[in-house]
């Protein structure tokens, strides 16, 4: 199966537009009580899967702008690796050499 790492943000906000879906962050404390975000996406529909309603404040999992998406996706170094399957996950920046790059896996 192929992967391809993406790091730039354009790419990245193609991708999910081409998924039906968007930016969205869930808040989680940490064992001391501070506050982190975590990046998320909220699909309105996704190929070979059931369609979900998009996430409400009631799972943790709030819909918010491309700007502080991408935002906290640099303040964390993060970048995503997608599959052919249209499944992904995020990854840390520092460990892809090169931006779209593709592997077979």
């Amino acid at each position: 199966m192929n992967t391809h790492t993406l790091i730039e943000h354009r790419d990245i906000q193609n991708w999910v537009a081409d998924q039906h879906g968007q930016p969205a962050l869930a808040r989680y404390a940490d064992t001391t009580g501070r506050m982190h975000s975590r990046l998320a996406i909220s699909f309105a529909r996704r190929r070979n899967r059931p369609i979900v309603e998009m996430p409400s404040l009631d799972d943790g999992v709030s819909p918010c702008s491309w700007t502080a998406w991408l935002a906290e996706l640099d303040r964390q170094n993060l970048a995503l690796r997608v599959r052919d399957d249209d499944d992904f996950e995020f990854v840390d920046r520092r460990d892809q050499l090169i931006p779209s790059r593709s592997t077979s896996g």
